[in-house]
This record gives structure tokens, C-alpha cells and sequence, in this order.
């Protein structure tokens, strides 16, 4: 009977016991946790916002607790593997307004909003549904960085690309890849792609400013800002621009070596319009031209011409 009732006293200390260890909870500096209730008498609500860089905190027996970035973060669209977000390489192709399919590299800064009202509604709304994971994983945004990227490109990266399709698509391709302009009649310089660019980048975080809380459904994101980073042609446009320098190339050789052959002809007859009005000057040109060592100088002339060593 003893041996009975220790038995069950163990199989009830035991889940207290791992649910009390279980209950202490901790954040590092660059992350914030939101406390859900657990376990079987409780509800499922959030109970609790622990701040960064907290101490060991108490947050109930069987809680869950859902770990969120809290500092600055960045998503980088790109074609280099070396700097891909966790969601792989892959590049925003938009049409300008002439129809060239625009590849798009960028790197959007950003936030999660700590105050706790706001985390707990964007966990309410967010932390209690998974998202698709490159790798065709279902993952909750607080499943580390897989989790947060898998959030981010379903929720967020649909915004950006919107945004993108926006301004890009209302401009020509020579408002932004200054090479485009050897493809048609264009009096577009290379520094007004500059100006082109920026605006694109202004009109971008305004329209994510104002269309991302929409969506979300809160200022759930603060501080975002998208830096344009580079506007890349098609392969086969990019080939149809470099054959187009490449022939600019040689015409701007061939015209120098024109204006090389015209400067020195133009030289060589000036030379000979001074010897023609002044001989003694040839002669003078032509004993300075000889070179060093030489003592007699008789062009075909009987009288020679001694020249003192030097």
C-alpha cells in the first residue's frame, strides 16, 4: 500500500516539478518574449511581456513562451548567395514603364514594435499560426530565424514586391540603368539615374509606411527603411548593351587614331612651311637629329661637313 501511494505521490511531484523548473524564464538583450498560459486548468491567453535583457522571471506553470527579435533587423533581397536571407537568393523583377523586365536587389531595416500591447496583439495575431519555411517546413515566426524569415516573406515580402511594381513600373528603364539609353533615342546622362533611384527609395518606404500597418493589421513593424541597392537588366538585354559599348568603343578608337593622324600631319607641314622659308634652320634641324659619335656629315655633297666631338 505504501509502495502504492509513493508511486502515485511521484507521478504527480514529477509534472509539478518539471512544470515548476519549466515556469523560470530569461530573455538576452536581443530578444523579447511573450508569455502564454498553459497547462490544463489554464486558458491560453497571454500573460505576460518580459523585456529584454531580463533576469530569471516566473511565468506560471506549462506556460509557453514565444521569443521574438527585438533589435534592428534586415531583409535583403539579392542574387548574392553570400548575403541571402534565410529565404534563399532570389531577385524582385519588375517592368518599367517601356517594358524591360527590371531585376531589383534591396535591403529593407526594420523593428519589431516592443511596446507590449501591440507585441501581445501581433502575437495573438501572428504567433498562433505557422508559416511556410523555404524548405517546406511549417514554422511559428517565434521558431528562431527560420521561423521569423517564414513569417516575413509570407506577410511582409508581398507589401514590398507591391510597392516595388508601384514606382518601378512608372518609370523607363534609362531612368534607372543610364545603358539603356544606347538601346534607343535617349538624351538621358548617367548621373540622372541617381536622382531616379532615390526618389524610388522615398516613394517605396512611404508607401510601406502606410501600406504594412494595412495589412499587418497593426504597427506591428517601426523604424523601415528600404535601401535600393542595384537595378539589373536581362541577360540577353544586358549582352545587346554590351555589344553597343563595345562598338562605341572602337568608333571613339578609330576617331582618335583620325585625329592623332590629322594633328601630326597638320605638324609635319607646319615644320616644313618654316624650312621652306628658312633652310638654314633644316640644316641646323638635321645636324641636331644626328646621333652622338657621328664626325663627318656628307649628304651626297662633295663638300663635307666636319662636326667637332661632343
Amino acid at each position: 500500500m505504501r509502495i502504492a501511494l509513493a508511486v502515485i505521490a511521484a507521478l504527480i511531484a514529477l509534472p509539478l516539478l518539471i512544470g515548476g523548473v519549466g515556469g523560470l524564464e530569461s530573455t538576452d538583450g536581443g530578444q523579447v518574449a511573450v508569455v502564454r498560459d498553459g497547462g490544463p486548468l489554464d486558458d491560453n491567453k497571454v500573460r505576460e511581456v518580459i523585456d529584454p535583457g531580463s533576469g530569471l522571471t516566473w511565468t506560471g506553470m506549462w506556460s509557453s513562451v514565444h521569443l521574438y527579435p527585438a533589435q534592428q533587423r534586415f531583409y535583403t533581397i539579392t542574387a548574392d548567395a553570400k548575403r541571402a536571407t534565410t529565404l534563399g537568393v532570389d531577385v524582385v523583377t519588375v517592368p518599367s514603364s517601356d517594358g524591360v523586365n527590371l531585376g531589383i536587389e534591396g535591403t529593407l531595416y526594420f523593428t519589431l514594435n516592443l511596446d507590449h500591447e501591440t507585441l501581445k496583439r501581433f502575437d495573438d495575431k501572428y504567433g498562433t499560426r505557422t508559416f511556410r519555411s523555404q524548405d517546406d517546413n511549417s514554422l511559428y515566426p517565434w521558431d528562431g530565424d527560420e521561423g521569423w524569415s517564414a513569417f516575413f516573406g509570407q506577410a511582409v515580402r508581398p507589401v514590398i514586391d507591391n510597392a516595388l511594381r508601384g514606382q518601378i513600373g512608372a518609370m523607363r528603364c534609362a531612368e534607372l540603368v543610364p545603358s539603356c539609353a544606347l538601346l534607343e533615342s535617349s538624351d538621358l546622362k548617367a548621373g540622372d539615374s541617381n536622382t531616379s533611384i532615390a526618389k524610388v527609395q522615398d516613394a517605396v518606404n512611404a508607401s510601406l509606411a502606410r501600406d504594412l500597418p494595412v495589412t499587418l493589421g497593426g504597427e506591428f513593424l517601426t523604424g523601415l527603411r528600404f535601401t535600393l541597392v542595384k537595378v539589373t537588366l536581362p541577360a540577353d538585354v544586358q549582352k545587346a548593351v554590351d555589344r553597343s559599348l563595345a562598338a562605341s568603343a572602337a568608333v571613339s578608337e578609330a576617331q582618335a587614331k583620325v585625329a592623332q593622324a590629322k594633328a601630326e600631319a597638320e605638324a609635319n607641314r607646319a615644320r616644313q612651311d618654316g624650312y621652306d622659308k628658312c633652310p638654314a634652320c633644316a640644316e641646323i634641324e638635321k645636324l641636331r637629329s644626328l646621333p652622338q659619335g657621328i664626325t663627318v656629315y656628307a649628304p651626297g655633297n662633295p663638300q663635307s661637313v666636319v662636326i667637332p666631338s661632343r
